[in-house]
């Protein structure tokens, strides 16, 4: 009876694999979104200011981080709590691909979440004269937040993690 319900539940980390492939389907959204704003963007490229612009460029940077971070998560988590990735010799490989554990993983998702934060920052501090100041020392408190969450989860795993020498 142990051994049966072990293996179910080692058989029930498949279960991860539709929601793995679901974030590939919100990278395709996030893509389409992407060249959305490129096509509704570059008709009106003179006719914007140069803050405007940035607005916007700031706005597809944003977009292509949250896509890595798709990437990163999608598959690291695919290959660290389903199975492990099967890539032919003679193809393309990711440098990272088998090397970032969940406790890595968990750092990179944090990093990137500071920066993503950082051009939501930026973006709203660009845009400041629209924007009240409560609302904007609001966004300085939450990424404040965030850089300190990342930074804390940092010094922890490195508290935590065992010393080679």
């Amino acid at each position: 009876m142990e051994r049966l319900l072990e293996n179910a539940m080692y058989a029930s980390r498949w279960l991860l694999a539709p929601i793995y492939f679901g974030l590939s389907l919100a990278l395709l959204a996030l893509s389409l979104k992407f060249f959305q704003e490129i096509f509704h963007i570059l008709p009106h490229v003179f006719e914007k200011s140069e803050s405007e612009l940035i607005l916007v460029l700031l706005s597809l940077i944003d977009m292509a981080l949250v896509g890595g971070l798709l990437v990163m998560v999608m598959i690291s988590g695919y290959e660290n709590f389903v199975s492990q990735l099967d890539i032919d010799e003679g193809k393309e490989k990711l440098d990272w691909l088998g090397k970032m554990d969940s406790s890595s993983l968990k750092m990179k998702v944090a990093a990137s979440i500071v920066a993503i934060s950082s051009i939501h920052l930026l973006r709203m501090f660009m845009d400041a004269q629209q924007i009240e100041n409560e609302k904007l020392k609001w966004y300085v408190i939450i990424h404040m937040t965030f850089v300190a969450s990342a930074f804390a989860m940092g010094y922890l795993d490195k508290l935590t993690k065992p010393k080679h020498d």
